[in-house]
């Protein structure tokens, strides 16, 4: 991992929720995000140790995830303690998922692939998150700080206002134009490829009008993203 302090944006918080698991790709790397019923996050390799069987393909039930294939259920730490085809086996303690740090901020779910991991490290703005939407664009994680530099956020009925841009990481930037704040937590799926996390961040949670207009505006950011990828293509 070579961005700053380690962390990568994996998810929205309001797109896991308790129950359920999803996929993700770091770098390269899959990875399994899922909340268990209580609503604690957790985010492991993706692969099942038996038969490779992705983990985000699985069930959860309780606090355990168990693999879609044969059953095999892991619990919080990424042990298995259940293999239904030996329901009296005493699991050996050799059978188990790698399991990353994982922190829940202004909306956003992140994850270190390491065994470093200092919260202090994630930026945290203190207000009052409300989580817009994720978006994948073609493009290195490099345009999108160029792109943003020019960026105008939306107000609720549709007008355009110029932002400034703050980094707070070098995956991580806050656009504000007057009221309007919006977290930009970037995550590299590959070399070309960069997932969008959109958080709108204020004194209290955004109104429908607010998250539709930028919700709207982030498309339009993607298709910027990709036009300046194809830009420098030519150039080159």
């Amino acid at each position: 991992m070579t961005l700053q302090s380690g962390w990568v944006p994996v998810a929205l918080t309001t797109s896991i929720e308790p129950g359920s698991s999803a996929g993700a790709v770091v770098n390269g790397a899959e990875i399994v995000v899922w909340r268990d019923s209580k609503g604690d996050i957790h985010v492991w390799e993706d692969r099942c140790p038996h038969r490779g069987m992705r983990m985000s393909f699985g069930f959860v039930r309780g606090d355990q995830i168990a693999c879609l294939y044969h059953g095999w259920a892991y619990d919080k730490g990424g042990q298995c303690q259940y293999i239904p085809a030996h329901p009296d086996l005493e699991v050996p303690k050799t059978i188990k998922i790698p399991t990353y740090a994982v922190e829940e901020r202004d909306g956003i779910v992140w994850t270190c692939l390491s065994e470093d991991a200092d919260v202090a490290g994630l930026p945290e703005t203190g207000g009052v998150a409300s989580p817009v939407r994720s978006l994948y664009a073609d493009c290195a994680i490099t345009a999108v700080a160029t792109t943003l530099s020019a960026a105008a956020l939306p107000d609720a009925a549709g007008l355009d206002h110029p932002a400034s841009v703050e980094t707070l990481l070098g995956n991580c930037f806050l656009l504000t134009a007057g009221a309007l704040k919006l977290l930009i937590a970037c995550q590299p799926v590959g070399p070309a490829k960069t997932a969008l996390h959109l958080s709108l961040i204020g004194q209290a949670p955004a109104s429908a009008a607010e998250l539709k207009a930028i919700a709207r505006w982030a498309e339009g950011l993607r298709r910027s993203l990709e036009q300046t990828k194809t830009d420098f293509a030519e150039v080159a």
